[in-house]
């Protein structure tokens, strides 16, 4: 029953995400639509720069879910071994570590997509 529940959380969460993260990079005014732009041309470039921060944010936002995922069971398996051996210390550390990667290429492959705007 509990997964179900944290599903719904997350679902919910998208949903707030997807309505509220188009408004808020609309609020930005950097360089803006062309001047003279049409109303429907205008609002198709702050929709565009809306889509673009949802798409950094899933990119971030799904990395960080599985190296949570990763690093529970990791972390979980290297206090047992820890507790076995405490030779299993510095192994046990690489292996927490090697899922941060992926929060690292989130962080990049967010960039590249603000990048974009």
């Amino acid at each position: 029953m509990k997964n179900k529940q944290n599903l719904y959380v997350l679902a919910g969460m998208v949903i707030m995400m997807i309505f509220a993260l188009p408004q808020a990079s609309a609020a930005e005014s950097d360089n803006g639509p062309a001047e003279g732009a049409t109303a429907e041309e205008n609002s198709a470039w702050w929709t565009s720069r809306g889509y673009i921060a949802v798409g950094a944010g899933i990119a971030i936002g799904l990395a960080g879910i599985g190296t949570g995922l990763a690093q529970s069971h990791i972390g979980a398996a290297a206090v047992g071994a820890v507790a076995e051996d405490q030779k299993n210390l510095v192994n046990g550390l690489i292996f927490v570590a090697i899922p941060e990667t992926i929060v690292i290429l989130g962080f990049v492959i967010a960039n590249q997509i603000m990048g974009l705007a």
